[in-house]
């Protein structure tokens, strides 16, 4: 019986993470200040702004960039001020991050390519 509710339990913590939206996997990422998680939802370019650079990266530059912003900016919260869609099926995200070292206005856009989402572009400005 034990191994029953054992199993019960798995399946419901794993079907619920699966019910997240990609959009809400790369907020809650970004609220845990983790950078390789973030760049599992990356798309093969990624337009990453910061505060003091902005360019496109690969995969790779965007997370070291990002792992490197993280680093020097620990993350203490994220409130999501507002989400919504676009007509061709593209998502976005646009909240307030609030890090050890100030807060910042945090753009994410998503767009679906194949059947996953992507993530193309992420802003992270001073306000």
């Amino acid at each position: 019986m034990k191994r029953f509710y054992l199993l019960l339990t798995t399946i419901v913590l794993l079907s619920s993470y699966t019910l997240l939206s990609d959009i809400d996997n790369v907020v809650n990422a970004i609220k845990a200040g983790n950078a390789a998680q973030v760049a599992r939802s990356f798309d093969d370019k990624v337009a990453l702004t910061m505060p003091d650079k902005s360019n496109s990266y690969n995969k790779a530059q965007a997370e070291s960039i990002l792992k490197a912003f993280f680093t020097a900016n620990p993350v203490t919260g994220f409130m999501m001020v507002h989400r919504g869609n676009n007509a061709d099926g593209s998502e976005y995200c646009i909240g307030t991050l609030q890090t050890k070292t100030g807060t910042y206005r945090t753009t994410i856009f998503m767009k679906q390519k194949g059947s996953i989402d992507v993530l193309q572009e992420l802003k992270i400005e001073s306000q």
